[in-house]
């Protein structure tokens, strides 16, 4: 399976650090930082000491680019073969370990959204499915949520989510 990563807003330098560490681990080949996802690097070129500290040199390994829009860079992998899966709690979602079918031989780009808003329906919508994570524990509190059933808890941090969702599709 070849997978690319596309982050899109995220706000924290270190949860883009972490990414680029678990994505490195997992065999990623690209990131795309669209909108306001920090870079590696900052306006002059230099690596950002706050990154560097999480990544541990990923960014070195994993080919990354910048880009200001999310939906133009999704419709161009999906013109590329790239199958896309957004990573997000919505009424459209299903759980990622329920996803049928072999990705051995597919092309996956995962999307990630911000840490607190996730990702906009424009963005849901361009995607192929809307994978989630099931979660477990504590009763969740929020009739708001997409899902409230009562059970588990509302979200990981977007960091420790895609490491869970990343690798767990490996097994695919």
């Amino acid at each position: 399976m070849k997978t690319t990563v596309i982050l899109h807003n995220i706000r924290s330098v270190y949860n883009v650090g972490s990414i680029f560490r678990t994505a490195d681990a997992a065999g990623v080949e690209k990131i795309y930082l669209c909108g306001i996802t920090p870079a590696p690097h900052d306006r002059l070129g230099n690596l950002r000491k706050d990154f560097a500290k999480v990544a541990l040199g990923a960014e070195r390994y994993i080919a990354w680019e910048n880009k200001k829009s999310t939906a133009r860079t999704i419709v161009a992998l999906k013109n590329d073969g790239w199958k896309i899966f957004a990573i997000e709690q919505s009424m459209a979602s299903e759980p990622f370990n329920l996803l049928k079918g072999k990705m051995s031989n597919s092309k996956i780009a995962l999307i990630l959204g911000d840490e607190v808003r996730g990702l906009p329906p424009s963005i849901l919508k361009l995607a192929d499915k809307i994978l989630e994570i099931p979660m477990r524990g504590a009763t969740i509190q929020d009739m708001r949520h997409p899902k409230h059933t009562k059970k588990g808890k509302e979200s990981l941090n977007v960091a420790v989510a895609f490491g869970v969702v990343v690798f767990g599709m490996q097994k695919r």
